[in-house]
């Protein structure tokens, strides 16, 4: 038993230490290695269609179509099209003057609210061009954002890249224990590696694009996460997806931690649901596909189990070894830290350690909430934004 125990244990930290470190330097040394798709400056720039689902976004949303209007591109060759999920705010108002003012916006105010996944299906339907790009009504893009997103359509083999998103911290009223910003610059990390590699394994919703017969139609009756089940379509037909990091999106973070919270419950669900329709990526012939799914989520997913697994097992082995104690204590103290982060966030007083590692648990305690909503089938397919 000892034997089982042991070996569970010494697995479970080989599992975590090759999510967060050696999966991260596997990649780095890969790009030493593999051929980068090739990326030549276009001639003329495509035809794009920027696709946006929208509910209940009066607050952002005349900005955001004010944003795209002040981008460097031939607006001869672009149309925006946003798809008004049953608002029952005053967007509906501001898109149609809004499609008044400015000929390339186009709109659809649907009188049945049928989720995110739905809108799209029937917006994609309603594009001229050959290029898809798809954001939120929350997103704001820069200046050169769209160039530099679609110049790497320039090799037929890609199809799909993914911007970089940028976040920032709300200046007012914002929960400094919310260090979702210092996470999300690990992620861009990785999605550099990635998408230098051309597999990249999960695009940001606040800007990607895909060539428009690549799209997969969503599921309309199950909850997926959207940008996650375009990423994984695009590489399961044998296309490459590529990462543009000087195609930059800025999004504001959630201003309370809960809020957070929320969110990566509802998307550790469909993220799984997502994962059920492309199973076959797990086992790719493209190995590193496969090794990229495994390590960048799989085991990510998985991390919550393995952290409980790590503690049971490592209390079970205490009396085994003075060095299991030694870590026990490790990790008891890591538990605690994590107990006072929460304790100091009721207080409303940010203290950066304590609060990264509250972070740390909460958000993985997010996923095992997720998984728990997805066995149990409790997630919906439609559901509010997150409060701005």
């Amino acid at each position: 038993m000892e034997i089982i125990i042991t070996g569970i244990f010494w697995l479970t930290i080989l599992l975590l230490v090759h999510a967060y470190i050696l999966y991260p330097v596997s990649l780095w040394i890969f790009n030493w290695f593999k051929r980068k798709p090739e990326v030549v400056e276009l001639l003329s720039y495509p035809s794009i269609s920027i696709i946006i689902s929208a509910y209940n976004e009066e607050k952002v949303i005349a900005e955001r179509i004010d944003n795209i209007r002040n981008l460097n591109y031939d607006f001869n060759k672009l149309e925006l099209i946003i798809g008004s999920d049953c608002s029952t705010d005053k967007t509906n108002e501001i898109l149609n003057e809004k499609s008044q003012e400015n000929s390339w916006v186009r709109t659809q105010n649907f009188s049945i609210r049928r989720g995110k996944a739905a809108v799209l299906n029937d917006l994609v339907q309603l594009t001229k061009n050959k290029i898809l790009v798809f954001t939120d009504a929350n997103t704001e893009f820069e200046k050169d954002a769209l160039l530099n997103l679609v110049s790497k359509f320039s090799d037929p083999k890609v199809g799909g890249v993914c911007g970089r998103l940028e976040l920032e911290e709300p200046t007012d009223n914002f929960d400094k224990t919310n260090r979702e910003k210092l996470y999300w610059k690990y992620e861009t990390y990785l999605k550099n590696l990635e998408g230098d590699l051309g597999i990249l394994i999960a695009a940001n919703g606040g800007i990607y694009a895909i060539r428009k017969e690549l799209y997969t139609k969503f599921p309309e009756s199950e909850a997926i996460t959207d940008d996650l089940y375009q990423t994984f379509a695009v590489l399961n037909q044998g296309y490459d997806f590529l990462y543009a990091a000087e195609a930059i999106a800025i999004e504001e973070v959630s201003k309370e931690i809960m809020m957070e919270f929320r969110r990566k419950v509802r998307f550790a669900a469909t993220n799984f649901q997502t994962l059920k329709f492309f199973k076959r990526l797990l086992f790719r012939k493209n190995r590193l596909i496969s090794y990229a799914l495994w390590s960048h989520k799989i085991i990510r997913w998985f991390v919550p189990i393995l952290l409980i697994l790590l503690l049971v097992t490592n209390i079970l082995l205490i009396k085994y070894s003075q060095y299991y104690y030694i870590i026990f204590i490790v990790q008891a103290s890591f538990y605690i830290s994590a107990f006072i982060g929460y304790v100091l966030n009721l207080l409303k007083v940010n203290i950066p350690f304590f609060s990264l590692i509250y972070y740390y648990v909460l958000t993985n305690f997010a996923l095992l909430m997720g998984l728990f909503k997805f066995l149990s089938k409790k997630h919906a397919y439609a559901w509010d934004s997150t409060p701005r």
